[in-house]
């Protein structure tokens, strides 16, 4: 890891959904070391079925399901106070399971986030509450094989127009990144892949893939003071993949 600035977010709680690995882990753990008391959510009841050294020390686990209205609620009325969240969970789905994709990757996205409002309006954090949702290179180009997904990470992206549009009277701020190709758990197969690896290296002018806590750095900014007049904006993090043809 590269040496990075720090953020001050002691005495704050930060909620990291997909918090139990990948980007939502080194998230969570950025925001840790910041001093905050870091939430995260996985499927499983309990953070015992999470083996690893991803898992971010010292976090709270709380299941939640996002394919489940009456889990979301159930996490949601847990949370008493709250100055951040970050809605990293989702899932990449086949085509045959639009409606499944959609439910997870921005239904559940909205829900959680819509029943967090008052926590959310009640903070202090200077320069106000904020959320950061996660979108996604196919939030702006097609897939032939994962339309759900990527019609919802669209979604995602005026969804946090529509919420920093009405949300800002209230001092919440709502921004979303974008990740590239970032070498997880769950990507590694293929950012290992010679042959894979290549089609995104000459693709991207950085010419790499990218690193969780590269991610986790800009979810950081965008949460902090130093973003205080940023608000509806989609932070794209991707080495340059999307400006090249």
């Amino acid at each position: 890891m590269s040496e990075v600035i720090q953020f001050d977010f002691s005495g704050r709680r930060v909620l990291v959904t997909g918090g139990t690995s990948g980007i939502g882990a080194a998230t969570a753990a950025a925001f840790a070391r910041a001093g905050a008391e870091v939430w995260v959510t996985g499927t499983r009841t309990s953070a015992d079925g999470y083996a690893g050294a991803e898992f971010p020390a010292g976090a709270v686990y709380r299941s939640l399901r996002l394919d489940d209205d009456a889990s979301i609620a159930a996490l949601a009325a847990q949370v008493d106070r709250l100055d951040v969240l970050v809605n990293n969970a989702g899932h990449i789905m086949a085509e045959a399971d639009f409606a499944q994709a959609v439910q997870v990757n921005l239904v559940a996205v909205y829900r959680l986030t819509q029943a967090l409002h008052p926590v959310l309006k009640a903070s202090a954090l200077p320069g106000g509450a904020s959320v950061v949702n996660i979108a996604s290179m196919m939030s702006f180009f097609g897939s032939p094989h994962l339309p759900g997904y990527g019609a919802a990470k669209a979604g995602v992206v005026q969804l946090t127009k529509s919420f920093a549009a009405g949300w800002a009277a209230d001092g919440i701020r709502v921004n979303a990144v974008a990740a590239g190709a970032v070498r997880t758990g769950m990507t590694a197969a293929y950012a290992d892949d010679p042959q894979w690896a290549k089609v995104v290296n000459d693709k991207t002018p950085m010419g790499r893939w990218g690193r969780a806590d590269e991610i986790a750095g800009a979810i950081q900014f965008l949460s902090s003071p130093a973003a205080s007049f940023v608000t509806g904006h989609t932070l794209v993090a991707d080495g340059g993949y999307s400006i090249i043809d």
